[in-house]
């Protein structure tokens, strides 16, 4: 079983090395995705239930109330 790991991990790495533009490409793509999740995070996705309610309880039953009353 370790050696199989091994030989995949292998594989993978020899690929990475041989590649030219995939380089390129997956430094863009790490880029992408630390801008989606950290950047946008912190400016567009504020901690709704931590400002609206003091403990886990209160959370809860808020999120409950909201999934089982229809909106009117």
């Amino acid at each position: 079983m370790v050696q199989l790991l091994k030989k995949i991990l292998n594989f993978y790495a020899e690929g990475f090395r041989s590649m030219t533009v995939g380089r390129r490409l997956w430094l863009i793509i790490f880029i992408k995705l630390f801008i989606m999740f950290a950047i946008l995070k912190l400016f567009f996705f504020n901690d709704f239930l931590g400002s609206k309610f003091d403990n886990d309880q209160e959370k809860s039953d808020y999120v409950i109330e909201q999934l089982t009353n229809p909106k009117h």
